[in-house]
C-alpha cells in the first residue's frame, strides 16, 4: 500500500501556521510529512519563506506519530554540511526518531544568498556527495576532520547523537544525480513519476529501497477557482528541474511563466474536487513505482479545507490503492 504524505510548503505558509497544518495532517490520517527548505518563494504571489529548521523543531513538539521529512535541503552552498548535520540530529532527537534528512543539490533561487556563485550542475553533484559524506562520518560519532574538494572540517563532532541516525534521501532527476543517490543514499527522491529515474537508482545500489515522490493539487470546491489559485501561485512548476534550479528569483520565474495558460496548469495539476483526479494524478507514481507520494495543496489559506476533505474522501480513496 502506498504511503501518503503532507506537504508543509514553506513557500506559502508561515511558521506558525505550517505547524498547524501539520497537526492537523496528523489528526486527519495522513502517514508521514515532509517540508520543503527554501530562502525564497517560486513567485511573489507565494509570499512566504520561513526557515524550515526552526519549523520542524516545533513540529516535532507540537505531533506526536507523524514523520517529519525535508524536501529537501541542500547540504553544499547556504549550509556547511557539519552544521546540516548537527540540524538533523537535533530534529531526530526532538521527533524521537520521526525524521528523515532529505538532501538535494540545491537551486539558485536559494543558494545565491550567499554570493558564493552558482556552479554548473556536475559540480553541484560533486559537491552534494563530498557534502553526504561528511554527514554520514559525524553521525557516526567522534571526530570528524576532512580536507576535501569543496570542504573543509576542522575537528568537528556531534555531542548529541540519536541512536537510530536519520535516513538520508537524495533528490534525483537525471542520469548522474541517480547515480549518487543509487551508491549514497538509503532513500530517493523525485518529483516526476518517471520510472526511467528509478530504473537509474536500482541499477547503482538503490533496489529495495523506499522511493519518495511529490505531488501538487488544487483542491477547491469551486473547480474554476482550483484552476486560478493552480495557476496564480504553480505556474512556475512546469519548467522542468534543469530549468528551476537555475533561475535566480521570483521575478525569473514570473518572467519564465508568462506564457503558461490556466488551462496549461491545469493539465498537469488535478484542480476541483473530484476525487477520481487525485486519485489517477497518484497512480501515476504508484504505477511508476513509488512508495510514498506527498500530496502539495496549492494555496496556503487552503490548507484547512484540503485537509478537512482529505479527511473525509480523498485519503479513504487512496486507501484503494
Amino acid at each position: 500500500m502506498v504511503r501518503i504524505g503532507y506537504t508543509m510548503m514553506s513557500e506559502q505558509r508561515g511558521p506558525r501556521q505550517l505547524v498547524e497544518d501539520v497537526v492537523r495532517a496528523e489528526q486527519v490520517g495522513f502517514d508521514f510529512s515532509v517540508a520543503s527548505d527554501h530562502y525564497f518563494p517560486w513567485l511573489e504571489e507565494q509570499g512566504h519563506s520561513p526557515y524550515v529548521w526552526s519549523v520542524l523543531g516545533a513540529a516535532a513538539q507540537a505531533t506526536e506519530r507523524i514523520p517529519l521529512m525535508t524536501y529537501v535541503t541542500c547540504p553544499t552552498m547556504r549550509y556547511h554540511p557539519a552544521v546540516v548535520a548537527q540540524k538533523a540530529a537535533t530534529v531526530q532527537l526532538l521527533s524521537q526518531g520521526r525524521f528523515r534528512l532529505g538532501l538535494g543539490s540545491g537551486e539558485n533561487l536559494n543558494e545565491h544568498v550567499t554570493g558564493a556563485g552558482w556552479p554548473p550542475a556536475d559540480v553541484r553533484q560533486q559537491m552534494l556527495a563530498e557534502a553526504v559524506g561528511i554527514i554520514r562520518e559525524l553521525f557516526a560519532g567522534g571526530y570528524v576532520n576532512h580536507r576535501g574538494e569543496y570542504f573543509q572540517v576542522e575537528s568537528a563532532r556531534l555531542w548529541d547523537l540519536p541512536e537510530q541516525a536519520p535516513p538520508i534521501g537524495i533528490a534525483v532527476s537525471g542520469r548522474q544525480s541517480c547515480e549518487l543517490a543509487g551508491k549514497l543514499a538509503d532513500l530517493v527522491i523525485a518529483v516526476e513519476p518517471d520510472s526511467a529515474l528509478l530504473d537509474a537508482f536500482d541499477r547503482h545500489g538503490g533496489a529495495g529501497k523506499p522511493r519518495v515522490g511529490q505531488l501538487p493539487v488544487c483542491y477547491d470546491a469551486d473547480r474554476d477557482r482550483a484552476v486560478a489559485r493552480a495557476h496564480e501561485q504553480f505556474r512556475w512548476f512546469g519548467g522542468g528541474w534543469k530549468v528551476n534550479a537555475e533561475l535566480p528569483g521570483p521575478a525569473a520565474f514570473d518572467a519564465a511563466s508568462q506564457f503558461v495558460r490556466p488551462d496549461d496548469v491545469a493539465q498537469s495539476i488535478p484542480c476541483g474536487d473530484d476525487v477520481d483526479d487525485f486519485v489517477e494524478a497518484v497512480r501515476a507514481f504508484t504505477d511508476a513505482g513509488f512508495t510514498e507520494v506527498a500530496l502539495v495543496q496549492i494555496g496556503g489559506e487552503a490548507q484547512r479545507p484540503f485537509l478537512d476533505w482529505a479527511e473525509s474522501s480523498l485519503l479513504p480513496a487512496l486507501r484503494d490503492l
